[in-house]
């Protein structure tokens, strides 16, 4: 199959593509910093798609192709929501719905020391960050945000948390508000974060209602 070619980023934004096709040439783009999400790699001055799907572009720079998909593939930057399974010396092995186990360093925290390591028990649902994302390894985590700071990273306590596609979680964070949630939030007072790779949890007096009504947007 003949390669798609094209010296317009923007050419390819918001339509589908297929494995193999050349979505961005970087050699029309030497002014330019850009950032590859999911699914692209690069192999000299050419961006390629490695899944099927729509490719996707956010302000200033990211690219990514957008798919929905049960097997979450880590990348870095993203936020997800990972199940504590097993504690070490050194870090905590996170369930996180992918290929492989991630682990979070026990320093991986504001102002973390070997003082105050938190404790998390078997179970604990924490809304953590994707530092790194290498081929062939275990995905590494952290609970704070570029600058260190924890921001709304860390354990999510009480609420209900329920797994979805990969898909869906993207419709849930898009810009502008998922009209879902912003009718939503007309009618309840509710807490919600949404991991991308297909999680979701909710906080709410009245979070029945809430997740009934998320989980018709999958029909």
């Amino acid at each position: 199959m003949e390669n798609k070619q094209s010296s317009s980023p923007a050419s390819f934004v918001d339509s589908t593509v297929v494995p193999g096709d050349v979505v961005l040439d970087l050699s029309s783009m030497t002014s330019q910093t850009i950032k590859l999400g999911g699914g692209l790699r690069q192999d000299c001055d050419a961006i390629s798609a490695m899944k099927a799907g729509t490719l996707r572009f956010s302000k200033p720079n990211k690219y990514w192709i957008e798919s929905s998909q049960k097997r979450y593939v880590p990348c870095v930057e993203d936020t997800i929501l990972g199940i504590v399974v097993d504690s070490k010396a050194d870090n905590f092995l996170i369930d996180i719905k992918g290929p492989a186990m991630g682990f979070l360093p026990v320093l991986a925290f504001e102002g973390g020391t070997r003082r105050n390591i938190p404790k998390f028990e078997v179970g604990t649902l924490l809304y953590l960050r994707v530092v790194k994302a290498n081929f062939g390894m275990n995905p590494e985590l952290s609970c704070t945000d570029a600058s260190g700071k924890a921001a709304e990273f860390g354990p999510l306590k009480d609420g209900y948390m329920f797994e979805t596609s990969t898909g869906l979680s993207r419709k849930l964070l898009s810009s502008p508000t998922c009209p879902v949630l912003e009718a939503l939030g007309k009618k309840l007072s509710f807490e919600i974060a949404v991991g991308l790779n297909g999680r979701v949890w909710l906080y709410d007096l009245m979070d029945s209602l809430v997740v009934v009504l998320l989980r018709e947007t999958k029909k």
